[in-house]
């Protein structure tokens, strides 16, 4: 398994911690969405961050986006170190489990500088 660059680290760790130190649910999802992004690769991360993300559903009593991050759980890892992940993909319930999706500029310039 490869080890998370530093400077995709840093972003990582600069967005869940935002999202833990934000008053807004909507943020709150914002920045969760972002730290997945960047932690796809990464087997402990990308979990961590749907734990983060199942956390984030049971406080808003969110069941059906809980036993999405449930099954996300499970799989993240896996995916991680067998490098089967949608990139890209926001990591919630309703963006699909095998969706890629289009990385924010800002995450990719993030992602190219530690290629």
């Amino acid at each position: 398994m490869t080890a998370m660059p530093t400077v995709i680290r840093a972003a990582y760790t600069a967005e869940m911690a935002a999202a833990r130190t934000t008053t807004e649910d909507a943020r709150r999802w914002a920045h969760l969405e972002r730290a997945h992004i960047l932690s796809q690769p990464y087997p402990w991360p990308h979990t961590r961050n749907h734990l983060a993300m199942l956390a984030l559903a049971l406080h808003q009593h969110d069941r059906r986006e809980a036993l999405g991050q449930v099954v996300r759980i499970i799989v993240a890892a896996p995916g991680s170190a067998l490098g089967r992940y949608p990139e890209g993909n926001t990591g919630r319930t309703r963006a699909g489990l095998r969706t890629p999706m289009p990385i924010p500029a800002d995450l990719a310039d993030t992602l190219a500088a530690a290629r």
